[in-house]
């Protein structure tokens, strides 16, 4: 049973849901073990575990008209540690998406992870606003099970389990911080408003608001510059690379190093692609430095489709 107005978080889960977003990040939809040195690469695993949490609802295929089926790595320092799968469905001002992801090569030697999640919601302008979002992660057989219901930006019901253990420093969240919010997901949607190419420097300078069952942190971006993409099979055209900033706000313990790292952190970057037929953008590239290499979560496959006839939309930015 879904509880509302009531934080049920967890200890490490606090680590998880923060990296749970850089990752995918947009995870957006990623569990973070115990060492600080294997934080980092970890976070990405599970991101592209959980790449999940961008997505949607595949039933609505009758009325959806836009499509996108992405296909992701991840890597540290050049070295594959998980994969994952995104599909999001569009169908005039509605959205739903839905994400699985594992982890992959060496890291599956020290940890195995998979993850799934899903969103629903619709636009209003140049914002998401989610209804419903689910995300569900085994790593090494310890489930983390996050819920949300939300009406016009506010959170009516949560569950997260298991929950954190409380700590005399952790912030609380309080009722007013789960209002004007996102999910981890949605927030990766980004809808640029206007009728000129979305695919420009008015995609970043965005801040966004997001609870993801046990945190409250804002994401703000900056322009930084245009870069061209080819996925292997798909999109390949201009992407626009945004710097990516996050922000704490409730739920979280300020002395942890994982937090210290991240609101420290100037390096990491989201590089949004476009969904053809349609002003969102969605994350092509995420990158950041870890203390053993750059973490990349990139993708392999990028391709928009009519839902309908499911055939790939004729663009010249696709191939």
């Amino acid at each position: 049973m879904l509880r509302a107005g009531r934080l049920r978080p967890r200890e490490s889960a606090e680590s998880r849901s923060l990296p749970r977003h850089l990752r995918k990040t947009l995870s957006v939809p990623v569990p973070l073990p115990r060492s600080a040195s294997y934080a980092a690469p970890a976070a990405l695993a599970a991101a592209a575990c959980a790449a999940a949490l961008f997505a949607v609802d595949a039933s609505h295929g009758a009325s959806a008209q836009i499509r996108l089926d992405a296909e992701y790595v991840a890597t540290v320092a050049g070295i594959p540690i998980g994969h994952g799968n995104w599909v999001i469905e569009i169908a005039a001002d509605q959205y739903t998406a839905s994400a699985t992801g594992s982890t992959a090569g060496l890291l599956r030697v020290f940890a195995s992870a998979r993850g799934a999640g899903a969103a629903r919601g619709s636009f209003s302008g140049d914002q998401a606003i989610p209804t419903s979002y689910t995300s569900t992660i085994d790593f090494d057989r310890k489930i983390d099970d996050v819920r949300i219901v939300l009406s016009g930006g506010n959170v009516k019901e949560f569950l997260a389990e298991p929950p954190l253990i409380p700590h005399p420093e952790r912030i609380p969240v309080t009722d007013a911080d789960r209002r004007g919010v996102v999910d981890p997901m949605s927030s990766t949607l980004n809808r640029v408003p206007g009728t000129g190419d979305p695919v420009s420097p008015q995609a970043c300078g965005r801040k966004v608001s997001v609870f993801d069952g046990r945190v409250r942190y804002d994401l703000t971006s900056t322009f930084k510059r245009m870069e061209t993409v080819k996925a292997q099979r798909g999109y390949q055209g201009p992407a626009v690379v945004c710097a990516v900033y996050f922000v704490p706000i409730s739920g979280y313990i300020p002395s942890r190093a994982v937090i210290k790292y991240l609101v420290d952190l100037r390096e990491a970057e989201v590089w949004f692609a476009p969904i053809a037929g349609t002003r969102v953008l969605v994350p092509f590239r995420f990158s950041l430095p870890t203390p053993i290499g750059m973490g990349v979560l990139q993708a392999t496959q990028f391709v928009t489709a009519s839902a309908a006839t499911a055939h790939p939309t004729v663009s010249a930015k696709t191939q």
